[in-house]
């Protein structure tokens, strides 16, 4: 990314007439890679700055109330909640995790499911817990209703099944290691039946009678998912996000989702041998990329410090430690991790 980051500045910085036919086909570049991603139809994405523009769009287009956690991660409660207050069209219903340690299942969407419920919103992955949904499960559930995900946390390392998802949102930034200003957000036909494209600037709307900008008129949003668009965006940023799409493709999410369960069995393996607290699921079905180290809250600073001494980022959040697994993970970076069990356990024993 970073070397296509640099070619395409560099183009751009030499610009002469002509000289910038390529920066234009970025965005039909990016989308026909999601495209090859996710099985969703070229006409059915349009390229977002980050996740929560691409969720904003949808939960601000739909009427009817939407099922969803409180606990989940603030890109949806608060796309939900500023659509309601905004339009007053369409109504959150919070849904009570408590029962299932804050895990989102089809067991528990169907409990709390009723007639009135036009669309169910989900994470993919929960940020706190690493928890995996059950998108088939939910699907199974809920029937013909909008299935809303934000797939941020797991898009890249997840081999999901997007075919049963009615609205799918990303970034680029995580997992897919393409920065911000990148991402996606996708529409099924039934979506794109259900949801009213309300923030749809020029960018989204249909050709002037020339075939070109709309200009001297106000033209309807255009066809497809291309109307959930403010302004064009960032031809580089589009770029990044095709390279980056290019090699996950290239090898196949399949394959990088089985190397990220093998890493994440290692670590926790190694955190069980020094004893250190996992909140994350040992199930394989119901994990990504996320080890969530959950020490007794008087360690949690000595442990957070152990793992930065010997050079670990993690994430301190909530009384907990959040690991990120990687599809690589050298034997240098397992050592370094070790070594800080060791401090970790060392110092807790005294």
């Amino acid at each position: 990314m970073v070397a296509e980051t640099l070619g395409q500045t560099d183009l751009l910085s030499r610009a002469r007439f002509g000289s910038l036919d390529d920066l234009d086909h970025q965005q039909e570049r990016a989308i026909s890679a999601v495209s090859h991603a996710t099985g969703f139809r070229g006409d059915q994405i349009a390229l977002q700055p980050n996740t929560t523009t691409g969720l904003m769009h949808a939960l601000f287009g739909l009427t009817g109330e939407v099922l969803l956690s409180p606990a989940d991660f603030p890109s949806l409660p608060f796309a939900a909640a500023r659509a309601a207050e905004a339009l007053h069209v369409v109504t959150p219903l919070w849904f009570d995790a408590s029962s299932d340690h804050g895990r989102v299942t089809p067991g528990l969407i169907r409990d709390q499911l009723t007639e009135s419920v036009a669309a169910v919103a989900v994470c993919l992955v929960d940020s706190r817990t690493g928890f995996r949904v059950d998108l088939d499960g939910i699907r199974q559930v809920i029937g013909d209703r909008l299935l809303i995900v934000d797939a941020i946390q797991g898009f890249g390392v997840v081999d999901a099944p997007w075919e049963v998802a009615d609205v799918v949102a990303t970034g680029g930034q995580k997992w897919m290691r393409a920065g911000w200003g990148t991402g996606f957000l996708a529409l099924s036909d039934r979506a794109l039946e259900r949801l009213v494209p309300v923030f749809s600037g020029f960018a989204g709307a249909e050709t002037g009678e020339d075939g070109g900008d709309p200009w001297d008129v106000i033209t309807r949003p255009a066809a497809g998912a291309g109307a959930f668009q403010v302004s064009n965006g960032d031809a580089i940023a589009h770029a990044r996000f095709a390279a980056a799409l290019d090699e996950i493709n290239a090898v196949g999410v399949p394959q990088i989702d089985a190397a990220v369960a093998d890493n994440v069995s290692q670590l926790i393996d190694l955190a069980d041998e020094y004893a250190v607290p996992v909140l994350s699921s040992r199930d394989e079905r119901e994990r990504a990329g996320i080890v969530v180290l959950d020490p007794p809250r008087e360690l949690l600073t000595l442990l957070s410090a152990s793992l930065h001494n010997h050079g670990v980022t993690v994430t301190v959040r909530g009384g907990t430690v959040r690991l990120s697994v990687h599809a690589e993970l050298p034997g240098e970076t397992v050592d370094m991790v070790r070594a800080a069990f060791t401090s970790y356990s060392t110092a807790a024993s005294y």
